[in-house]
């Protein structure tokens, strides 16, 4: 009778209840609608990010090449999630199948990989500026920049490839809730009824070297460019070359700092309120204020933002 019943458990549930943020809240259509509206903040401001970059031509190097594949990262990541939660919340249904689950998890983990390594390779982009610049045109080529963007999302897709068909195929006969807005391999693996502890570990190496590798060239790049800008002679240059690291800097401190708790701290650590907070943060906010700290540090966004506001303005006037 036991085993018929873990059988029916096991076989005949192809879907999973998301226990997210609303079940939470005292206010969850007040919260819905604060979620929609950063939603489209950050959709709008990492789209008109990349057609700022996208349509004038001074912008066009290789710091801002990166940054257009990060706001595309963001949009690519905050549409994966956020969507399904809305329209789970608004129609009065928690369910998510089995296979959309699967492929949220693979999407997720692709764009939060690639994240995590393009970052690194913005870091080395900065260091050969300001540390070679003689040899930065040589250095930072448009096939060197295709080249490190194309290995960032790689690498990214080999982690939704290896984590999301082994964590979709354990046996999940416990309570099909998960005690999250959507389908994270933490909080989906808790489900299983099988010993998943050598997977954790394995989880857990891994997250470890894809954090450590690219958190080792970010932290020698600016070591580096540290050094250099305290040597150089120029006033104006040491302020430019530190505003412009430190807005990289803050993105990295936020998304690194995140993931890190999520993935690398003990399970001790973590309760579901806890992990749903924090991936709020890096899921929903990060996207966000990512465009906003690019864009208002930066001098040379904000001018091509008002030349073509101003544009704009007389196109206006000349058609009264």
């Amino acid at each position: 009778m036991e085993n018929t019943t873990w059988v029916a458990n096991h076989t005949g549930q192809s879907y999973f209840d998301l226990v997210g943020l609303f079940s939470q809240s005292k206010h969850p259509t007040l919260l819905c609608v604060v979620i929609f509206v950063v939603f489209l903040m950050a959709l709008s401001g990492n789209t008109i990010l990349i057609l700022l970059i996208h349509c004038d031509v001074h912008l066009h190097n290789p710091m801002y090449f990166f940054i257009t594949q990060l706001s595309l990262m963001d949009v690519m990541s905050i549409s994966v999630t956020v969507p399904k939660m809305l329209m789970n919340q608004v129609m009065g249904v928690n369910k998510i199948s089995a296979p959309e689950c699967g492929t949220q998890m693979f999407l997720y983990l692709t764009l939060v990989g690639s994240e995590v390594f393009l970052l690194a390779a913005m870091a080395y982009n900065r260091y050969v500026a300001i540390c070679h610049p003689l040899r930065y045109p040589v250095l930072m080529n448009h096939r060197v920049c295709l080249l490190l963007v194309s290995s960032s999302w790689f690498l990214g897709s080999v982690d939704g490839f290896m984590l999301t068909p082994i964590t979709m195929t354990f046996p999940f006969c416990r309570s099909r809730e998960i005690h999250h807005f959507f389908c994270e391999v933490p909080a989906v693996i808790k489900l299983s009824c099988s010993d998943t502890s050598l997977y954790e570990t394995l989880m857990y190496l891994c997250c470890v070297l894809m954090l450590l590798i690219p958190v080792s060239i970010i932290s020698s790049s600016y070591s580096f460019i540290l050094f250099t800008i305290h040597r150089m002679n120029s006033a104006e240059g040491r302020k430019k070359a530190f505003a412009t690291c430190s807005s990289h800097m803050m993105v990295v401190i936020l998304f690194y700092g995140t993931a890190i708790y999520t993935y690398m701290l003990p399970t001790s650590y973590h309760t579901p309120k806890k992990d749903m907070i924090v991936s709020v943060f890096y899921t929903i906010l990060t996207p966000v204020l990512n465009p906003l700290i690019f864009s208002l540090r930066n001098k040379d966004v904000t001018k091509v933002l008002k030349k073509m506001l101003n544009v704009e303005s007389i196109i206006q006037e000349t058609m009264k």
